[in-house]
């Protein structure tokens, strides 16, 4: 009867280390879990700036106001007989 009760006791670790610690085991499924979850959420960051983008590329598609402002800020440009103002910034 001890002979039996031992090895049912091994035979359950057995189980429970390969049901643990396989590579088909809880372990690698919450592993698995987890990066799909980063996944998801770096697919969501970058639907958000996917969005952005293609508001900023129908505003440069539909007129001039989009260019003309982006022109001034960030490369500086000024309309003719249009005087400019630099003003510091405190720092």
């Amino acid at each position: 009867m001890r002979l039996l009760m031992a090895l049912l006791v091994v035979l359950f670790a057995a189980l429970q280390h390969k049901a643990w610690f396989s590579d088909v085991g809880y372990l690698a499924a919450w592993d698995l879990q987890r990066e799909v979850d980063q996944q998801r959420q770096r697919a969501e960051v970058l639907e958000q700036r996917n969005r952005l983008l293609t508001a900023e590329v129908l505003a440069l598609k539909d007129g001039l106001d989009a260019v003309e402002s982006r022109a001034r800020s960030e490369l500086g440009m000024i309309k003719k007989d249009e005087t400019f103002y630099l003003v510091p910034d405190d720092g």
